[in-house]
């Protein structure tokens, strides 16, 4: 029987080293991406909640084409906020043009105090399957 072995990527940042863990993990025809920041190459964040959201989903594609995945398989979204309503808004206009069809895409919008690094707004969770 043929044993699946894990795969990992890095997105580079020297926070994932600091802390330990990796950025995206295949499993078999599974993938999991630790949440995906607004920041760029270069780990700078971008400015608004709607800029941050679209750069943490550019991170996410540019993870998923990784393990040659599109946003066409992801199969959940967790979204984490430090503005609710800033996210919901920015999510209805960005969700259509990340997605063929956000309505196949289950998403949870949690807003939550604090995120990990200063002046950042937004995290994304996805998890896909091929």
């Amino acid at each position: 029987m043929k044993q699946d072995k894990k795969e990992t990527q890095s997105l580079g940042m020297p926070w994932e080293k600091d802390y330990g863990y990796a950025q995206a993990l295949r499993y078999g025809n599974k993938v999991w991406l630790a949440g995906q920041v607004g920041h760029d190459e270069k780990g700078k964040l971008a400015d608004g909640m709607k800029a941050q959201m679209k750069q943490a989903y550019a991170n996410i594609k540019k993870l998923l084409k990784g393990f040659d995945m599109t946003m066409n398989n992801v199969m959940e979204e967790v979204v984490y906020v430090t503005d609710l309503a800033a996210a919901f808004e920015a999510r209805k206009i960005i969700g259509k043009e990340c997605y063929e069809d956000p309505m196949l895409v289950p998403s949870t919008l949690v807003e939550v105090k604090r995120l990990a690094l200063p002046g950042q707004l937004i995290e994304i969770k996805i998890v896909a399957h091929n």
